[in-house]
């Protein structure tokens, strides 16, 4: 399995901005579908985006749709997480993912195999 470390995350008023990354090792992740998922207190681990590895498509929850992009530089073995416009439902737990089992669904936290131990994103309002 890979070795997934994210960083980036912290205290942010609504409205504005963090980028998380999340650095992988182990392996190049290059040709992986990698994904980021959150979990707030006292709910499920949800899912937030994914990126594919060819030819790059991504895919995200509507819950951020407009806000939060992914993307990776192959070449850093990392993948980021531009967050925007940020709101206080945003504060959880962020997570990285990778091992992407085949033919299962991008936004299930059960399609993964590999994740790190997550950083901590909290909006005040």
């Amino acid at each position: 399995q890979v070795q997934l470390v994210e960083s980036g995350g912290g205290l942010v008023q609504a409205g504005g901005s963090l980028r998380l990354s999340c650095a992988a090792s182990g392996r190049t992740i290059s040709y992986h579908t990698m994904g980021w998922f959150r979990q707030a207190p006292g709910k499920e681990r949800e899912f937030v985006e994914a990126i594919r590895w060819s030819p790059g498509s991504t895919y995200y929850a509507d819950s951020v749709k407009g806000r939060f992009t992914i993307s990776r530089d192959n070449a850093k073995n990392t993948v980021y997480l531009q967050m925007n416009s940020l709101k206080p439902q945003d504060t959880a737990v962020y997570y990285c993912a990778a091992d992407f089992r085949l033919g299962y669904e991008l936004d299930r936290e059960v399609s993964y195999n590999s994740w790190g131990q997550g950083t901590q994103v909290t909006v005040s309002s």
